[in-house]
């Protein structure tokens, strides 16, 4: 039976395929499967602290793409990390972060928890939204009790890790994420 992403990143790596990219992708942090996910021929991938996404030693506009999966809660100054992978990007180019909101610590250091409302204040000027969003549920955490949270879940619709993953409760986002257009100047 083919399979997708785990419970928390199925529906939304399923969502951010309708922002298919093309070309050259900076990948943060062990991001290639979403950058991939998303379209990008080739990426180059980052490790912190090899790497600092606070202050990436890259010249403005080398990438298509900045792919963040899961980073910025680990990330000291989040409007500093949009703005370097902002600068980093093309004009054209699409930024992505997504990040937890309802999830255990994890990770060291782990600073921030976002809802969609918070990621919109991170928005720079010169970025256009393209889609600001969430996900969960509280079986997420029924789930994760019984040690299935990173089980890969089935795409048939029948299973029912399927079913738990298309549940979708406002009230309880496990995971959001950012989805901005670097404005041409």
């Amino acid at each position: 039976m083919k399979r997708g992403a785990h419970i928390t990143r199925y529906v939304m790596y399923e969502r951010l395929k309708m922002f298919r990219s093309t070309g050259h992708a900076l990948s943060v942090s062990g991001s290639l499967r979403l950058a991939g996910t998303m379209g990008f021929w080739s990426a180059i991938d980052t490790r912190y602290p090899d790497v600092d996404l606070l202050d990436l030693p890259y010249r403005g506009g080398q990438f298509d793409g900045v792919v963040a999966d899961q980073v910025l809660e680990h990330v000291a100054d989040p409007p500093q990390a949009i703005a370097e992978s902002v600068r980093v990007t093309r004009p054209g180019g699409l930024i992505v972060h997504t990040t937890c909101c309802v999830n255990p610590v994890h990770g060291r250091p782990d600073y921030w928890r976002f809802t969609t409302e918070g990621l919109r204040l991170l928005v720079p000027d010169n970025c256009e939204v393209l889609e600001i969003s969430g996900w969960g549920n509280p079986l997420v955490w029924v789930l994760t009790a019984l040690r299935l949270r990173f089980v890969p879940v089935p795409h048939a619709r029948w299973h029912p890790l399927n079913w738990v993953t298309r549940w979708n409760h406002p009230d309880w986002p496990v995971v959001v994420w950012m989805v901005l257009r670097k404005k041409m100047p």
